[in-house]
């Protein structure tokens, strides 16, 4: 099975092939149901040549890029689509996940040698369905979430030649099909344009009033914050199919799909590493699995594959994570300038900085600071976390100044005593997340 990632950017991109991924999903400024992810910055013209360089880094296990277009289109939103035809077709996408059959019959026009993916959001409920959609010239589906497992076997017995790609993991819409107007009726932002506010994962105060009591309310009560008690009565639970991936291969799925463009590169990261490991190694226990608990989710659920009974149950709590992502190292940018906005001659920097039983420097684009006395780990793109504590590892800032702390915003490199890392050496891909 294919394992397909989000790419909510390029900068996820990368993680999302570096860490396991066969394919890649990312979003379209104007055109993705994710209209709030970083998606492709298309103001840079460089961006094309940008994902075509990412692709092209792992030509030894060729990747594929889906551009997600995606959203229910208007008379309007089809005009933007067709000005920007000659634009899209600088990047370098091996096919297109559509739900709208208008944006569809533009794109299949303009770009007839590219594979087209039937998004979940067209709710395609049934076999009969798939094939007609098949018919009109798709070559997978990704059937609504809905279905079962013997639903999807039933689409792959029926509809030779078609493939079917399922959700495996992340989150799930309280709305049928994700056809939520909450959003919109509560801030003015539709979902259904890839504008979500996701209202239903909102703090709610529910009241009851009894008929011939009016005026007299209830409050019920489902946890409580700061600011009073609250109820996630509309959160629906994630998705996590981490234990079954057997049983949807024998349902004939031919790709498995993680759900995220909004989260960070660390999620991306470790849960494409976790389901990377799970369908290569089918059987062996898994020693990427708890990082699935490590991440942010709510509570896990099979979705609707064996029955609908987790789904009729909303979340019991809000969003959470075991670890703070503090950030990720990468290969040092083209010009690093100091505190006055001077070139910095890394060769210099470095050559202060190089001691034995210390790794060699490398950037760290932090993501949050890492404060004075902390305990971190070091992730490998194939190991699991090493822990350094202090004294342990340092950070450098660009004028040469060791930091009691990091804080993120400015330009950082790391260094571990190599002892710590059992002889590794930190490198581009690697993450850092403060330990519990």
């Amino acid at each position: 099975m294919e394992l397909l990632s989000p790419a909510g950017s390029a900068e996820k991109l990368a993680y999302a092939y570096r860490y396991g991924a066969d394919a890649a999903y990312i979003g379209l400024p104007g055109f993705s149901l994710r209209a709030r992810a970083e998606n492709i910055d298309d103001a840079d013209d460089r961006a094309p040549e940008r994902l075509r360089a990412i692709k092209a880094a792992f030509q030894g296990a060729p990747k594929k890029l889906y551009g997600a277009l995606n959203i229910y289109f208007h008379d309007r939103d089809l005009e933007a689509l067709r000005g920007a035809l000659p634009r899209i077709a600088e990047y370098p996408f091996d096919g297109f996940i559509v739900s709208d059959l208008g944006a569809y019959d533009l794109l299949r026009e303009a770009f007839p040698d590219r594979e087209f993916h039937l998004s979940t959001q067209a709710n395609c409920t049934s076999w009969r369905a798939a094939k007609a959609y098949r018919d009109m010239g798709f070559s997978r589906v990704v059937p609504a979430r809905e279905l079962s497992l013997r639903e999807i076997a039933e689409i792959k017995d029926r509809v030779p030649g078609l493939e079917v790609e399922v959700f495996v993991h992340g989150a799930m819409c309280m709305a049928y099909s994700g056809r939520c107007f909450i959003s919109s009726w509560l801030t003015g932002r539709s979902a259904n344009e890839g504008d979500c506010t996701h209202s239903c994962r909102w703090n709610y105060r529910v009241y009851l009033e009894e008929e011939k009591r009016p005026g007299q309310f209830f409050p019920v009560e489902g946890g409580a914050t700061a600011q009073g008690p609250y109820s996630l009565v509309m959160s629906s639970r994630d998705t996590c199919m981490i234990d079954h991936l057997a049983e949807l291969a024998a349902a004939g799925a031919d790709a498995v799909k993680i759900e995220g463009r909004m989260k960070s590169l660390y999620y991306v990261a470790l849960a494409t590493r976790a389901y990377r490991w799970g369908l290569d190694r089918p059987g062996e226990p898994n020693p990427f699995r708890e990082d699935l608990f490590a991440i942010s989710h709510r509570e896990y659920d099979t979705g609707f594959y064996f029955g609908r009974g987790g789904m009729d149950v909303s979340a019991a709590a809000a969003c959470g994570q075991a670890h703070l992502f503090a950030g990720s190292m990468e290969e040092t940018p083209p010009a690093v300038v100091d505190s006055l906005g001077a070139p910095v001659d890394l060769a210099t920097l470095f050559g202060r900085f190089r001691e034995d039983g210390w790794s060699e420097p490398v950037y760290a684009e932090l993501k949050n600071t890492v404060p004075e006395g902390a305990v971190v780990e070091a992730i490998a793109p194939d190991s699991g976390p090493m822990r350094l504590r202090p004294g342990d590892y340092r950070f450098f800032d660009a004028d040469g100044a060791v930091g009691p702390r990091a804080r993120h915003g400015k330009a950082w490199f790391f260094q571990a005593r190599v002892g710590a890392l059992g002889g590794r050496a930190p490198g581009a891909f690697w993450l850092l997340r403060l330990a519990v």
